[in-house]
């Protein structure tokens, strides 16, 4: 790598760290707020599918890909229903159509009342969160792959029955 490019890269760290701790806080928290609270804004919009996936076709998209090439979910078919139900407060609804779901939709709620807290008073509490989660990189890594590997095979089951082949 060139040392312009190291330059270049590095540039954006050094304007941040020249930032008071007060500013700081408030673009990380509007950067955890906006696009966490705009997932949550679209999920009470719309209605959840009675058939556990497909509400994303609300949104003007398609089908699922691998559904219509194998017949079988991908690992994230029944996301966007599961966030509907939650953010409409049907918990058991949300939780039996994708299980692992209700983690996702939990840390973005997470990630919206720390950004949200962090734009309006400042106080680094995103720097909390993310030593927690550094400090159990290892732990939560292997939590969010088996949790979608086991939330995909529970909707693989859901969708085709048992067995699925």
């Amino acid at each position: 790598m060139s040392d312009a490019l190291r330059a270049l890269l590095a540039a954006p760290g050094r304007w941040f760290s020249r930032l008071s701790s007060a500013t700081q806080d408030r673009l990380v928290g509007l950067s955890l707020f906006l696009p966490s609270g705009t997932v949550l804004g679209i999920a009470m919009s719309l209605t959840p599918d009675p058939a556990g996936m497909g509400t994303h076709r609300q949104l003007g998209l398609g089908g699922c890909a691998i559904l219509t090439a194998t017949g079988l979910p991908c690992p994230m078919c029944g996301m966007t229903t599961t966030f509907t139900h939650l953010a409409h407060f049907h918990l058991i609804d949300g939780t039996l159509n994708q299980p692992f779901g209700l983690f996702l939709f939990l840390g973005t709620v997470l990630a919206a009342g720390v950004g949200l807290l962090d734009v309006l008073m400042p106080a680094a509490r995103w720097r909390t969160v993310l030593g927690w989660i550094e400090r159990r990189e290892t732990a939560v890594a292997v939590f969010l792959l088996v949790g979608m590997g086991l939330g995909w095979l529970y909707k693989v089951v859901m969708v085709k029955g048992f067995p699925f082949w």
